[in-house]
């Protein structure tokens, strides 16, 4: 404990705060028994037919932590899937082998080209870690450590990205049902971008719990500027445009 304490004053001497590693296992735990759930509201969703046209962004294997993975099997939606570490893209592409109307892009989704590279944990130390360690590379080295990561531990890999912007184009979207983002913090800027140059209205769902204030402000006023209703869920904020009536009936 003493040297956690130690480690985390050095961190935030260095402009890195360390997560309360309890306070998001609590919320996790919490999100399983909880009336209300992002897997409910999917559920809301989909057999609603309100989900026909989908893009996940930081897809990830589709299988480890994946709100989505069964609905797309169940229902299947036309959708694009984005993930841009390689050895998951190719574990994710095999994972929906068998299903229709899926597009594989393997990229980070980027805001003004700035992303070149992700930091990952090293796959011979996964066993030093919880199950959650394989789901946190990061364009930012520190949002690893914050997480526990030695520095040791964690490798550079060069990808490939994209705009959110280019990648409507590239697939020639013109209608989207859900926007639903996981992309270990980097989730704000995306969100900001897309809407502050589409047009297009979808429900948006993206995890908070990782974006800096500053941007999760900025973020907030944009959605009420827009005309969004939103509400928290476990570890994510749903957005429904208000054009959807009724949205908090979905929440469940």
């Amino acid at each position: 404990m003493l040297l956690f304490k130690i480690f985390k004053k050095i961190a935030g001497i260095f402009g890195f705060k360390l997560i309360d590693k309890d306070l998001i296992k609590n919320d996790r735990e919490l999100g399983k028994y909880s009336s209300f759930s992002i897997d409910n509201t999917f559920n809301n969703l989909f057999s609603n037919n309100q989900i026909n046209f989908l893009i996940q962004i930081g897809s990830n294997d589709g299988k480890r932590f994946d709100t989505i993975n069964k609905f797309i099997k169940k229902y299947s939606p036309k959708s694009i899937l984005v993930e841009p570490i390689k050895k998951d893209f190719e574990e994710l592409k095999n994972n929906y082998r068998d299903q229709k109307d899926i597009f594989f892009e393997n990229s980070a989704i980027s805001v003004n080209d700035s992303i070149k590279y992700l930091y990952k944990v090293d796959e011979t130390k996964y066993e030093l870690y919880d199950e959650h360690i394989k789901g946190i590379s990061s364009f930012k080295i520190h949002h690893l450590i914050k997480h526990g990561v030695s520095k040791s531990h964690i490798i550079k890999e060069n990808i490939n990205s994209i705009s959110i912007k280019d990648l409507l184009v590239k697939y020639s979207i013109n209608k989207l049902d859900l926007l639903i983002i996981d992309a270990e913090g980097y989730d704000g800027d995306i969100v900001i971008d897309f809407l502050s140059n589409i047009s297009l209205r979808p429900t948006i769902v993206f995890e908070y719990i990782h974006i800096s204030h500053k941007t999760f402000k900025k973020l907030v006023e944009l959605l009420i500027f827009k005309n969004y209703n939103f509400y928290k869920l476990d570890e994510n904020v749903i957005c429904f445009p208000a054009e959807i009536k009724n949205s908090k009936k979905y929440i469940n």
